[in-house]
């Protein structure tokens, strides 16, 4: 039997989450709840971060987090709950496959097969932004070496373990793009 941390947020999130769980626990999945509280309620209550410190710690113990859409109130100096759970936790690649489900499904490009891997802490979502004018908000976009090496180290070791042949890596503002053969 394994404890997991679940979060069911707000808005849609509690009726998702339901329906996540009666799936997990239908396909037999010897888990344990233990239910924390996160989202608008939690910053409206004053937790500027949308989680309490509690939380964290439920989280750290259990190592395995489950969470549902999250509301982030907007103004007022709230910080991104799904920003912070990504630093809090470390999760600085996102991953995501993508793969032509032809000919089931009709496309133009039937023999895609492709890996996106996102560097998910730095850039935009540092969250550094103030707001100069009632219609002016200013954003940071911040990038650093070491985040830089991270991410690019993880997407080769990840081509490698997966037997993928290439890795493409590139920056969203850049037109500059660099392939490399594995």
């Amino acid at each position: 039997m394994s404890r997991i941390t679940v979060a069911k947020g707000d808005g849609i999130g509690p009726e998702i989450m339901d329906a996540t769980l009666a799936i997990i626990l239908a396909a037999g999945a010897q888990i344990e709840i233990d239910e924390i509280e996160v989202g608008e309620k939690v910053y409206l209550a004053g937790n500027s971060s949308g989680i309490s410190q509690e939380s964290w710690e439920i989280i750290r113990k259990n190592k395995v987090f489950l969470k549902a859409p999250i509301t982030t109130p907007q103004g007022g100096g709230y910080k991104s709950l799904n920003v912070s759970t990504r630093k809090f936790l470390g999760l600085y690649a996102n991953i995501r496959p993508c793969m032509s489900l032809s000919p089931f499904i009709s496309t133009k490009h039937p023999i895609m097969d492709l890996v996106i891997v996102r560097e998910n802490e730095e850039d935009l979502y540092a969250g550094i932004e103030h707001q100069q004018t009632d219609e002016v908000v200013q954003c940071l976009k911040l990038i650093s070496l070491p985040g830089c090496e991270k991410i690019i180290r993880y997407a080769f070791e990840y081509a490698k373990n997966q037997n993928r042949k290439k890795v493409t890596c590139f920056i969203s503002a850049s037109k500059s793009i660099n392939t490399t053969k594995i």
